[in-house]
């Protein structure tokens, strides 16, 4: 694609001057009247189109066979790679979880597990719970009180002895 901003572009279409940017990004222009001859002028004109023309040509190759990132951005369909490893990376996560809370219902008592599971999924508070099972409220604090040390130290364990599942 033809960018008619790029060096080259204002350099080869300007005829009548050598154009560059300064470090600052203004473009700066060598007319005929700043070399001591016409010569002079063509020849680093020329020189100077040529330079521009390899730089601009530069990777072309590869280049001209990819799309913009704007493009990318806009697109929204699934690349090959991710439309084949999302539904694994899925299954993958999900078996992960399923052995998790299995892992985590083999250490608690049931009436840990589901005090806990009322108290983090469904944000029931102390309170709360008590009311739903009637019982005292510090009977469900001692209890999640529990289930919360025999977690800590099953997962700090697990992450002692480098058990990415643990």
């Amino acid at each position: 694609m033809f960018d008619k901003r790029s060096d080259y572009a204002l350099n080869k279409l300007d005829k009548e001057a050598i154009v560059y940017p300064s470090v600052t990004g203004v473009h700066i222009r060598l007319t005929r009247e700043d070399f001591a001859s016409e010569e002079e002028f063509l020849y680093w004109k020329k020189l100077s189109d040529g330079d521009y023309k390899d730089i601009e040509s530069t990777g072309r190759g590869y280049y001209d066979s990819c799309i913009s990132l704007n493009e990318a951005r806009k697109s929204t369909d699934l690349s090959t790679e991710d439309a084949f490893f999302v539904p694994l990376m899925a299954a993958e996560q999900r078996e992960r979880r399923i052995a998790l809370l299995q892992k985590i219902k083999d250490a608690l008592t049931e009436t840990q597990y589901r005090r806990l599971w009322m108290y983090c999924v469904e944000e029931m508070n102390e309170t709360e719970i008590a009311q739903a099972e009637h019982v005292g409220q510090p009977r469900v604090c001692r209890s999640l009180c529990r289930a919360k040390i025999i977690l800590k130290k099953i997962f700090s364990e697990g992450s002692k002895t480098g058990d990415k599942n643990g």
